[in-house]
């Protein structure tokens, strides 16, 4: 009976280790959360205008409207964790829900591009943030910083690049 009852053990681990490596395990769960915009308005000479968003699923969508490489909408993905890596880095600018703010700058340059952050839930409630691109301090500076940023991080800086056409006007 001693021998017997160090085998069924054996067999018992066994089958209980197989059982747990063959269980089905939960995919992930569908991202959840608010869609990002970016849009970044005219200055005072040839800046870039365009609207960047990305979704909880991380898909980018960009919307040239003057002084850039391609006018119109063009789209790409940077995945789930691309958004993730962008909500968490603009979190601490963003307002209470449904209420708008402009992030505080030190001496503020007017004639630059002005960028509105907005994050849009699900139900289609609107929340943003602005701050002036000419911003050289406060807390608006580190703000400007990651959006300055952000073509290259979401792959849309060929997009976004700065581009005047003949007859273009400025602003």
């Amino acid at each position: 009976m001693r021998a017997a009852l160090p085998s069924s053990l054996a067999l018992l681990a066994a089958f209980t280790l197989t059982a747990c490596a063959t269980a089905p395990r939960p995919g992930p769960s569908a991202p959840s959360g608010e869609t990002i915009s970016v849009a970044v308005g005219p200055c005072f000479g040839f800046c870039p205008v365009y609207t960047a968003s990305v979704a909880p699923d991380g898909s980018v969508r960009f919307d040239g409207e003057r002084h850039t490489a391609v006018l119109g909408a063009r789209t790409r993905t940077v995945g789930t964790s691309g958004y993730r890596a962008l909500a968490r880095d603009l979190a601490p600018f963003r307002p209470a829900d449904g209420s708008e703010a402009t992030i505080a700058c030190i001496a503020a340059v007017s004639d630059t591009s002005p960028y509105v952050v907005t994050w849009t839930n699900a139900a289609g409630r609107k929340t943003s943030a602005s701050v002036q691109s000419g911003c050289p301090g406060g807390p608006g500076q580190l703000l400007v910083q990651r959006l300055r940023a952000l073509p290259d991080r979401l792959g849309i800086a060929d997009w976004a690049k700065q581009t005047t056409r003949p007859g273009a006007s400025r602003g």
